[in-house]
């Protein structure tokens, strides 16, 4: 027994279950760098500031989730809850934006936020994301949203819902802001949602709870206040996404989470996870740099989920089909065959091959076991016999056909039954 366990909240991603995860984040990876986006990394901590700027201060993320602490030195850092805000800050400080633009990044990595654990929550939770600064094109939005959507339906996954809307810009938000705050003024609210109203009212459309969501039947659309720039920009959005054959649902009360989005806001959920159903989002953040201290650049953006995509695939019934972790099991039965088959295994990993080898100096009957285990194709043995005949046996662990291979041409004769040249 273990003296110590993970922290609450958290989980160990361990074999076979990992496999799943690097195969999700390497769906989500690739489309992105055969577009264009290059790999970016963050440290695991920033000072508060930038999240608490960047992210929104009424936001729950900051109010309630961020992990925070004081270093001997006096500086206040938090361990990342999310990802763009990281991502912008370094690529201003590469000074990237004085390039050519969009810059284009993609990252991966674990973010912190301190909630209720439930299924499908954590403390800790992976995310591959990806942003596009520095250009305002529906193209750039569009290109992103059909990427993740793309990604999804690589992995098999047939009931992920891309929903869409937008939430204006900074000409006519305001005026939909104020038509917002003066229909909440009106409604029975706690304290806390009311001091919500006067910071940032969009956040109440975002409250989960039957009593707060009943009262928000009859509350002013975003939509119904868009100016033409916005309009036409949304607009363009969906016909690209339509013309590419990426369905979506308008949702006029999508908002998420976090403060910085104007304009094309989305998220994708999947309705096999019950309440924490959103695999992934984002949207555009065209003030975001001059949040946190840079210039004007309007970008856009999304992460997604590796763990709740992973929950939405076993809920489908779904199963990835994963490269063999090992395709041949080298099983010795004495020193010189240990060293003679050392060597084969090391050559055929050179050649590509994944192989393994019965270590521990096991007993025949055990690294069979070993082998059959590991899910191989083939199990070569060698024992004193062999040796002397110059030849190893090459067994099909599927059908149990065995036969004599010279050892000289073991790497070439596995290669060539796996179909490597």
């Amino acid at each position: 027994m273990s003296t110590f366990s993970a922290p609450k909240g958290t989980y160990d991603l361990l074999p076979p279950d990992s496999a799943d995860y690097l195969a999700v984040r390497e769906a989500f990876s690739a489309p992105l760098r055969r577009s264009g986006y290059g790999y970016v990394e963050t440290p695991g901590f920033e000072h508060t500031e930038l999240f608490s700027r960047g992210v929104g201060e009424s936001t729950d993320i900051v109010t309630k989730e961020m992990y925070t602490l004081t270093t001997k030195g006096g500086d206040e850092l938090a361990l990342r809850p999310e990802g763009t805000a990281s991502v912008l800050r370094a690529a201003l400080q590469a000074n990237l934006h004085r390039g050519a633009l969009p810059v284009k990044l993609w990252y991966s990595g674990s973010y912190y936020r301190y909630e209720r654990p439930q299924a499908g929550r954590y403390r800790h939770f992976s995310q591959v994301g990806a942003e596009a600064l520095g250009a305002e094109d529906p193209a750039l939005d569009a290109e992103l949203i059909v990427l993740a959507a793309d990604a999804y339906r690589s992995l098999g996954l047939r009931h992920v819902r891309l929903l869409l809307n937008s939430l204006g810009d900074r000409e006519c938000r305001p005026v939909y802001r104020a038509a917002l705050q003066d229909f909440l003024r009106g409604l029975d609210l706690d304290e806390d949602t009311r001091r919500r109203i006067e910071l940032n009212p969009l956040r109440v459309l975002d409250d989960k709870r039957e009593s707060v969501q009943r009262q928000l039947s009859g509350a002013p659309m975003m939509r119904d206040h868009l100016c033409e720039g916005c309009k036409s920009y949304h607009e363009q959005v969906r016909e690209l996404l339509t013309a590419q054959g990426v369905a979506f649902e308008d949702d006029p009360r999508l908002v998420r989470g976090l403060d910085y989005y104007t304009r094309t806001t989305f998220e994708f959920v999947h309705d096999g996870l019950g309440s924490q159903s959103a695999v992934g989002g984002g949207g555009r953040y065209d003030g975001l740099s001059e949040m946190i201290g840079g210039p004007e650049l309007p970008s856009v953006g999304w992460a997604l989920g590796v763990d709740r995509t992973v929950l939405a695939l076993r809920a489908e019934g779904v199963s990835l089909e994963l490269p063999p972790a090992t395709e041949v099991f080298a099983v010795p039965v004495g020193e010189e065959a240990r060293r003679e088959l050392f060597t084969a295994v090391t050559e055929l990993r050179r050649q590509g091959v994944a192989a393994d080898f019965a270590y521990g100096g096991k007993g025949m009957k055990n690294a069979m076991k070993s082998a059959n285990r590991s899910g191989a194709r083939y199990a070569l043995v060698l024992g004193d016999r062999d040796l002397t005949e110059g030849v190893a046996q090459l067994k099909n662990l599927e059908s149990g056909e065995q036969r004599p291979v010279p050892l000289d041409r073991v790497v070439t004769e596995v290669c060539a039954k796996l179909g490597r040249t």
